[in-house]
């Protein structure tokens, strides 16, 4: 078993996403105490606070994997200038009721990738605000704001050479984050 649990939260349910081919190539630039796990997010209910005494077996299921990992790492892209619907439901699910947040403490890395000159940029910092309220340490630097171009991922979906060498690099400061915060 790794030493580092990283508990993944892709914000796109699209079976071809760029950001869960990120995701995907991103986390083979790990060194290998570190294991990922992609959560599952399309099968949680519309978030309701009169569920929350009687929560849903995959909501259940969301707050257990993410109370057993070390960290996060979220991946998202942008829909209108912010997060997807999907990503809130699933961290809104995550913190409630507020007692019972899961979210606290644990260290995280966020980046994402789109087709648009600025990537994912004003997700992103919508995310970081959204995190730093539910106590989320965050990596602040370097940004992953990565727009989506030939070449970005290989034909076995790793990360393509112009990119590498800087992605490494983030993923070798997410690494020395989350060992200062787990």
């Amino acid at each position: 078993m790794s030493e580092y649990q990283i508990a993944v939260v892709v914000g796109s349910l699209r079976k071809d996403s760029f950001n869960r081919k990120l995701a995907n190539g991103i986390i083979k630039l790990a060194p290998s105490e570190f294991s990922f796990k992609q959560l599952e997010i399309g099968d949680l209910p519309l978030y309701n606070q009169d569920d929350d005494a009687q929560q849903a077996a995959s909501v259940k299921r969301l707050k257990a994997e993410i109370t057993a990992a070390q960290g996060l790492l979220f991946v998202t892209p942008e829909y209108n200038r912010s997060i997807p619907g999907v990503l809130k439901n699933a961290i809104d699910h995550a913190s409630r009721p507020p007692s019972e947040s899961v979210w606290g403490g644990k260290p995280a890395g966020v980046l994402g990738a789109s087709i648009g000159a600025i990537g994912t940029a004003i997700a992103q910092q919508h995310l970081r605000n959204v995190l730093a309220y539910l106590d989320v340490p965050t990596l602040g630097q370097p940004e992953v704001f990565i727009q989506v171009k030939e070449g970005l991922f290989d034909s076995s979906g790793n990360i393509g050479p112009d990119s590498k060498a800087f992605l490494q690099s983030w993923m070798d400061k997410y690494v020395a984050w989350v060992k200062k915060h787990a």
